[in-house]
Order: structure tokens, then C-alpha cells, then sequence
């Protein structure tokens, strides 16, 4: 039984894991495959769905599949940009930017909707967070929420304007653990953690060329952690997981038997608590200034 927990004082209930909805907007994957994926997630007990406009066909296909289930589902998407002839990150932006979630999502009502990683300048433009709070004021959107790290992330959680959040927390990303979560855990604002398995840097036996995962590849290496024999992706799921004030978080994926064994690692529950401080001891150890991926 998928494990469910209160997203900070929003009123919602979310499970531990949740489902990072990118990988669905692929073109290469066939609408018939896209909906028995996403039938399988809410069939395993995942209730939690985090989309985004630049996630290609996800939110279209997420509003096809749930058809009948919209009340299994809690929706998370992002805001902020792509809307067609509107300035990014503007009131405007924004307001027309939840109507056309709505339409993709085929749904009267958004359960939580992120700015999607923009800076503080952005956040303290008039009429931005306004518009967000407006959409929740008219019931199109419960819960306003803000993602990404460092000092945006700090404004959002300090601001009052943010319900629930969303940055970065796995084993080679853990500064957010000391500040930014307890304040989250204070002010009952819910956290969901993304990249929770630090984009999977153990798959590559040489530097990636991707950015981000090449950033967790360079920590993986000078952090030199034993894992017991422990899988890699059981260990950082189950690490981020049950960090204290995490509510759920989410991993993407275009196969059925990663979901499932992501949800068996889970069902282990918490790591044991002498092999959860050496982790967060190897990391402090080793960080030379390692802030939060966006």
C-alpha cells in the first residue's frame, strides 16, 4: 500500500512517490503506450502527477488518460512561459498560461501549480505572484506553488504567498536539508522533492555530457560513498524519500518495471538511521559550495 502524506497545510494528500510526468511528452513514445503508462502509475497507487508546459504532449496526454479518474489524481503542473504572443513571466503570462493547462488537462481545477524555476527578480515583479494568488482566489488553482533552489527558493518560503514547494533532495544535493526544509516544515509549507535519484549518475562510467547530470556525476565521484552492496537507485530513493519534511517525491520514467521497483524500494521504508548520517556526513565532507540543481 503506496504510502500517502499531507502536503504541509494545504489539505492534500499525496503519495511518497510521485510521478515526474516529462518522459510522457515524448514524441517517441505512441499515444497507446503514453496511456498504459499513466493508467499504471495511478494502478500502482501513485496519485501524485507533476507535468509542465515544456514537457512536450504531457499535459495533453495526462488529460486524455484520466478520463473518469480525476478525482485519483492530484495535478501538478508549472506556469510561467509559452504562452503564444504573451511576454514570459508577466501577470498575463501567467493567467493565460492556468487556462490553457485547464484545456490540456481537460480538468475545472489545477491542484497545485508551480512558477517553474524563475529568479527572485522575477518573483518580486508587480502583478506575477498576484495573478497566481488571483488564480486560487477563483478556484481554478488550490495551492499556489513555487519551484527551484537557493535564494528564489528562500524568498518563496519567507513571502507567504506559497503553499507548497519543490527543489531538488537526494543524496548528492542535501544543503536544502539544513535551511530551506526545516523553514518549510515551520511555516507548514509542503515540500516535493524532485530529482531524488541525483539523475542516476552511477549509469555512466564516464563524465556526461549533460550539465546537470554531469554536475551530480562530479559530486558522486568526490564524495567516493559506499553503498553497503545497496543498489544505487534504492539507496537515493529511499535517502530523499524519508528526509523529514519531504511529502512526496517524484521520478520520471517510460517503463512500467522501473515504477515497480521503485515502488518496492519504498515499501522498505527509511534507510537505517547510521547509514543516513553517513551520508549526510560524506556530503558534508566533500561540498565545496554544491548549491541546489535546478
Amino acid at each position: 500500500m503506496m504510502i500517502r502524506r499531507p502536503l504541509g497545510n494545504t489539505g492534500l494528500q499525496v503519495s511518497v512517490l510521485g510521478f515526474g510526468a516529462g518522459p510522457v511528452g515524448s514524441p517517441e513514445l505512441s499515444e497507446s503506450e503514453a496511456e498504459a503508462l499513466l493508467k499504471g502509475v495511478l494502478d500502482a497507487g501513485i496519485n501524485l502527477l507533476d507535468s509542465a508546459p515544456s514537457y512536450g504532449q504531457s499535459e495533453e496526454r495526462i488529460g486524455r488518460a484520466l478520463r473518469g479518474r480525476r478525482q485519483d489524481v492530484v495535478l501538478s503542473t508549472k506556469c510561467g512561459y509559452g504562452v503564444p504572443g504573451v511576454e514570459d513571466w508577466t501577470g498575463p503570462c501567467i493567467t493565460q498560461g492556468i487556462e490553457l493547462a485547464l484545456r490540456r488537462l481537460r480538468t475545472d481545477f489545477l491542484d497545485i501549480v508551480h512558477f517553474h524555476s524563475c529568479p527572485v527578480e522575477v518573483l518580486e515583479r508587480p502583478g506575477v505572484v498576484d495573478a497566481l494568488r488571483h488564480a486560487v482566489q477563483q478556484g481554478k488553482v488550490r495551492v499556489a506553488a513555487y519551484s527551484g533552489e537557493s535564494a528564489p527558493l528562500s524568498w518563496a518560503l519567507h513571502s507567504g504567498a506559497f503553499g507548497s514547494v519543490q527543489t531538488s533532495v537526494n543524496v548528492f544535493d542535501q544543503k536544502v536539508m539544513d535551511q530551506a526544509l526545516p523553514l518549510a516544515r515551520e511555516k507548514g509549507i509542503g515540500v516535493i522533492a524532485k530529482r531524488p535519484l541525483g539523475n542516476a549518475p552511477w549509469r555512466h562510467a564516464e563524465r556526461p555530457s549533460a550539465p546537470d547530470v554531469a554536475t551530480y556525476w562530479d559530486r558522486m565521484r568526490a564524495m567516493g560513498l559506499d553503498t553497503s552492496g545497496m543498489d544505487w537507485s534504492e539507496l537515493t530513493l529511499r535517502f530523499a524519500a524519508f528526509v523529514p519534511g519531504v511529502a512526496s517525491c517524484i521520478v520520471g520514467t517510460t517503463r512500467m518495471e522501473n515504477l515497480q521497483r521503485n515502488v518496492h524500494a519504498l515499501e522498505k521504508g527509511p534507510l537505517p538511521e547510521a547509514l543516513v548520517e553517513r551520508i549526510r556526513g560524506t556530503f558534508r565532507q566533500h561540498d565545496q559550495g554544491w548549491e541546489g540543481l535546478i
